[in-house]
């Protein structure tokens, strides 16, 4: 998925969500006004893919227990110049859990996001411009904790909020699973 496939999936993606509908103007704005938006050199905000991986019954999220910002998150980073938003999030997806099953769903935007990342040493606060997709990998399979994070775990569904706490996104992303996973 290029940057022109991009900006048609953001006019035809449906959502229930308003925090959702007010941020899609402005991926569009950083996608047709930077040509530098899938670098993280651009420092107002730029382009990440993250992977919400479920396992194979829909009962559980793998998430990694990200090291700089000490949250539990989903799998994802920075598209470093890489503009098919679905090769990141299926490279970061591999690279941060070691996962061979890891299946995407389908090529449709499954979340998107729009959050403050705080400063770190001499890297100041910016936006990340988050396309979320859907993947599945098996339970069983061994994982791997990359130096990114301090844990990964199989989270289950009605447990994540203990895990993850008010975030907004991620609350959002379980009721959309529960919606598939019925």
């Amino acid at each position: 998925m290029d940057r022109a496939l991009l900006i048609q999936a953001l006019n035809n993606y449906q959502t229930s969500s308003d925090e959702e509908k007010a941020t899609i103007p402005r991926f569009k704005s950083l996608l047709t006004n930077f040509s530098n938006c899938y670098k993280r050199s651009l420092l107002t905000g730029h382009m990440t893919a993250s992977a919400w991986i479920m396992d194979e019954f829909g009962t559980s999220v793998l998430l990694v227990h990200h090291k700089k910002l000490n949250r539990w998150l989903q799998p994802g980073g920075h598209a470093d110049g890489d503009e098919n938003i679905i090769a990141v999030a299926t490279r970061e997806a591999r690279e941060e859990t070691g996962l061979k099953s890891l299946r995407l769903i389908e090529e449709d935007i499954f979340d998107i996001d729009i959050h403050l990342i705080p400063k770190h040493k001499n890297v100041n606060s910016h936006y990340h411009h988050d396309i979320r997709f859907l993947f599945v990998a098996e339970r069983t399979e061994n994982y791997v904790i990359s130096d990114e994070s301090n844990e990964l775990a199989w989270i289950p569904m009605d447990k994540i909020y203990n895990f993850t706490g008010n975030n907004i996104s991620i609350h959002r992303m379980v009721l959309k699973t529960k919606l598939i996973f019925k």
